[in-house]
């Protein structure tokens, strides 16, 4: 439960931690046997090993600064022996450690890094999902919430390339708490859903703060009767942990949303029942506390003397190969030779990957380059068009009309009335054309009038409904980005109406003071993302358009359950 979130989300975090009364003494005495191991092992590899334990004791005891102090014993020796697993998780731990730290004036990120940079050299997923996970949650604050949403999203790929679905679910849940918290409270929900598919029947104490979360970003709406529904739906799982401790935190929700709603009875109940559940915590947490304290001391006494007779058992073994050493001399320098020569191809076939890499990347930047300018010269050819049709043509009808006019008193009026209406309606339509063609944006009307017309004759000439929600967009955004942003949702729509088989839309702008979020969604047939291929359905150019403005593009879609495309546009 560590990556939801510390900060902010309180209810949340309880229903990750249990109610534990320690005894002091009992966990001062297993420290100390320990620091006693510590100080009589001579095995430089067990003592690091014990180093560990020591700053996990120390941990548990909410004794920080000695946690801190042995975690970076156990690194430096586990450094120097070149025990390389034990020395990132000890910067694990220690990054850890000092994120949970308020008001501390020592950044963890480095720890994180170097956890980061070991699991992607050794090419370690399930490492690098944690390490992204980690990073979501150092990020997940008010200023640098878009970094924390980028790794959760990045986490989330990740998730699904390797087929974990919980992993998909706490992410959903983690990037709903964000947006709730930070950005919006209906994309939020968006994220809550998805969780809520994911998760599967016995995933129970996830599906109730998933469905908690869900009332909570109602209750900040001040929908307290749809808050309520999802309190009721967290309250009928039958839960298997932390039983206690998430219904004392849901009673004190319920009393809240019904005193909003000035249903006191209801108030009234729920608050009976959060006293009651509130009392019974500390006799029945106490009982489990003392249970695991036993048992917890019993496992590393057993764990201290398997080191204590592991030690032994290597020292003899040591004298051994000291012995068989001289004999395998000649095999093992030869063995060093050829791992010599194979590095050396290794690193001959990294050079040429380099190589590879770069041309690649040069060749992106042509490609950008080149789309710049075909954008470029679309837009200016459209206006050429326009201006041409305007000022040419329409200046030519009108001179006609002119003509016409002088022919009145010689020609029959009806003939001349008719022809008259003809001229005219030539003239709207050139006037229209003219307009229409003025980059598919209409000038004084801006971006959201255009889409909202788009969708107003597609949905009236079609079987399928568009519907534009939109918030925040009083203001005109720059012309060229309109123009680009209209030709991107011009053609998510359009790929929508050939392929999807949706009867309904529905396109979601949202503007966040500096940066434009973009959601297109539909209820069709759906595909699987892993076989989309971006040289078709007009992919390949959106993701190009969205890249050249600096934004990042997510599809998801699942076979026939709809597809959803998000778009976020820095402004």
């Amino acid at each position: 439960m560590r990556h939801f979130h510390k900060y902010l989300f309180f209810y949340v975090l309880a229903f990750g931690l249990t109610t534990k009364v320690f005894s002091s003494n009992v966990q001062d005495s297993i420290a100390n046997q320990f620091k006693t191991k510590v100080s009589q092992t001579n095995a430089n590899e067990d003592k690091a090993e014990l180093l560990f334990l020591l700053a996990e004791r120390y941990s548990n005891l909410n004794k920080a600064d000695s946690a801190f102090k042995y975690y970076n014993q156990s690194l430096k020796l586990s450094k120097e022996l070149g025990l390389r697993d034990r020395f990132m998780e000890c910067n694990k731990e220690l990054f850890q450690l000092l994120d949970s730290q308020n008001q501390l004036n020592i950044d963890p990120l480095p720890y994180l890094d170097s956890y980061f940079n070991y699991a992607k050299v050794n090419n370690d997923n399930k490492k690098l999902l944690e390490a992204k996970l980690d990073y979501a949650s150092y990020y997940f604050n008010p200023t640098n919430y878009k970094k924390s949403k980028a790794y959760y999203l990045d986490a989330l790929n990740d998730a699904k390339a390797i087929n974990d679905s919980y992993t998909q679910a706490k992410i959903n849940t983690n990037l709903g708490l964000l947006y709730s918290g930070f950005i919006a409270q209906d994309s939020a929900r968006l994220f809550f859903e998805k969780a809520l598919k994911l998760y599967k029947t016995e995933n129970v104490n996830a599906l109730f703060s998933t469905y908690f979360n869900y009332a909570n970003s109602y209750q900040k709406d001040k929908e307290y009767i749809k808050a309520i529904e999802y309190l009721k739906k967290a309250e009928a799982i039958a839960l298997t942990k932390y039983k206690n401790n998430y219904q004392k935190n849901l009673y004190a929700k319920l009393t809240i949303c019904y005193k909003h709603l000035n249903d006191y009875q209801n108030a009234y109940n729920a608050f009976e029942k959060y006293n009651t559940v509130r009392d019974s915590i500390n006799v029945t947490s106490q009982n489990i506390a003392i249970s695991e304290i036993k048992e917890q001391y019993d496992n590393e006494k057993l764990r201290g003397d398997n080191l204590e007779s592991e030690a032994k058992r290597k020292q003899t073994q040591n004298l051994l190969f000291a012995a068989i050493g001289f004999l395998v001399f000649g095999g093992i320098t030869a063995f060093l030779i050829q791992k010599n020569t194979k590095r050396k191809q290794l690193l001959a076939e990294q050079e040429s990957k380099l190589k590879t890499q770069k041309l690649a990347t040069v060749l992106k930047e042509q490609e950008l380059t080149s789309i710049d300018a075909m954008i470029e010269g679309q837009e200016k050819e459209r206006q050429r068009i326009a201006n041409e049709l305007h000022d040419d043509l329409g200046g030519l009808m009108a001179t006609v009309k002119l003509h016409f006019n002088v022919l009145k008193e010689k020609q029959s009026p009806d003939l001349f009335n008719k022809t008259n209406v003809l001229l005219d309606e030539a003239y709207k339509k050139v006037r229209s054309i003219a307009h229409a063609k003025n980059s598919g944006v209409i000038a004084k009307q801006g971006l959201l009038k255009a889409i909202k017309d788009m969708a107003k004759k597609i949905s009236g000439a079609n079987k399928i409904q568009i519907e534009v929600i939109d918030h925040g967009l009083e203001n005109r955004l720059e012309n060229s980005l309109e123009i680009t942003l209209f030709r991107i949702i011009q053609e998510l729509v359009t790929n929508t109406i050939k392929h999807s088989k949706a009867s309904q839309v529905t396109i979601h702008l949202t503007n966040h003071e500096n940066s434009l979020n973009i959601m297109v969604e539909d209820n069709g047939i759906g595909f699987n993302t892993k076989n989309i291929s971006k040289e078709g359905m007009g992919i390949h150019s959106i993701d190009k358009r969205v890249e050249h403005l600096e934004g990042n593009m997510t599809i998801e879609s699942e076979i026939n359950k709809g597809t959803s495309i998000i778009i976020d546009i820095p402004i």
